[in-house]
């Protein structure tokens, strides 16, 4: 590819201005035993402490001479572990005293501490690989969100709100509050960059039937829209754009869909500026679950040969092998099946739900 191309360059500059944060996985179970490390060696260094100081009553079978510091981290060391090679002993009655009550409490917490909950953190980060490695292999056909801000949360409410399985969501940011919410709510969740190839395969990008890009800038939507096309050249993504500007490179990137944000809200606030009764109706469509809402539906068996018009719902556009046209086309005066019309009607109706009824036409045919 040449490097005056515009996706080459963009890919570029993206490289150059998005800061790379890793995913964060493996950090705290390695921490928890950091920790406990760090216990059993304040532990160790008691015991030493407390043979060294009382050093006069232990004996060692190969020398006669009094115990050297050396010889007090050696005693510790095999006593704490249950080692107990025996060739150092406590040989008066204060020396065993403080190894009943000082040294074999040290020794159980020392077990306890770095190989009883050592043993715990791996048993249950194994487990977790587990249960992550089973819910990958179950996620197809699922929706993939990059970036949850206040774009992102909306676009997952629709979807939830319209049906879509809340556990066939798997959310992607690089913030791991972000993904806690998203956890909070029963979405799965990625921490990482979304501009990464290993991080959108931790969400199965590539079993994905929808890509949802939210991010915070135009240069990383486009770049996570390269990468989710490479590994995924099937599923529908659609790209939130603050820029109008950047629509154009953003289908050259892959994206299927791009809502100019920056613009739509510009339109609303103009268009409400106007003529206010048209800027509530507005509102109405966009808010989900009062009023009126905007829906896609498959045509229905008893509605084919008719007109858009003529339907119970009030069409607006007709999507017909993928093309959309509009309700007064030509091309669409007549319903035919497999078309798809948009419509707009009550919204207490799913917006992905066929209307009362649909279900015995479709039985009938």
């Amino acid at each position: 590819m040449s490097s005056h191309h515009p996706i080459a360059a963009a890919r570029r500059t993206v490289r150059e201005l998005i800061p790379i944060r890793l995913p964060q996985g493996d950090a705290a179970p390695l921490r928890q035993i950091l920790v406990r490390m760090a216990v059993a060696l304040s532990l160790l260094g008691f015991a030493v402490l407390v043979v060294y100081l009382d050093r006069d009553g232990y004996r060692d079978a190969a020398s006669e001479e009094p115990l050297s510091l050396l010889d007090c981290f050696y005693y510790a060391t095999v006593s704490l572990t249950t080692t107990g090679y025996g060739d150092i002993t406590p040989a008066t009655p204060p020396a065993r005293l403080v190894n009943v009550l000082l040294i074999t409490p040290l020794r159980i917490m020392f077990l306890i501490v770095l190989v009883g909950t050592t043993i715990e953190v791996l048993a249950t980060r194994s487990r977790e690989q587990w249960m992550i490695a089973r819910w990958r292999r179950r996620l197809q056909n699922h929706t993939v969100v990059i970036g949850f801000g206040t774009k992102g949360r909306s676009a997952v409410d629709t979807l939830i709100n319209g049906g879509v399985d809340k556990r066939r969501i798997v959310v992607v940011d690089p913030h791991t509050e972000a993904i806690q919410e998203a956890n909070a709510l029963g979405l799965g969740g990625v921490v990482g960059d979304g501009t990464r190839t290993d991080v959108l395969r931790r969400a199965e990008i590539e079993g994905a039937e929808r890509i949802i890009v939210t991010t915070y800038r135009d240069d990383t939507a486009v770049l996570v829209t390269l990468t989710a096309r490479q590994l995924n050249q099937d599923a529908t993504i659609v790209v939130a754009v603050r820029e109008g500007e950047n629509i154009r490179l953003l289908r050259q990137s892959g994206a299927d869909v791009v809502v100019p944000s920056s613009d739509a809200v510009g339109r609303i606030l103009g268009l409400s500026t106007v003529s206010p009764a048209l800027g509530v109706v507005l509102e109405d469509l966009l808010t989900y679950g009062e009023g009126l809402e905007v829906a896609e539906r498959a045509v229905l068996p008893r509605e084919e040969g008719k007109s858009p018009r003529e339907l119970d719902d009030v069409a607006v556009a007709v999507v017909r092998e993928g093309e959309v046209h509009s309700y007064f086309d030509p091309t669409v005066a007549q319903l035919i099946r497999g078309d798809k019309v948009v419509v707009v009607r009550p919204a207490e109706e799913k917006p992905w739900a066929p209307r009362p009824g649909a279900d015995s036409d479709e039985d009938d045919d």
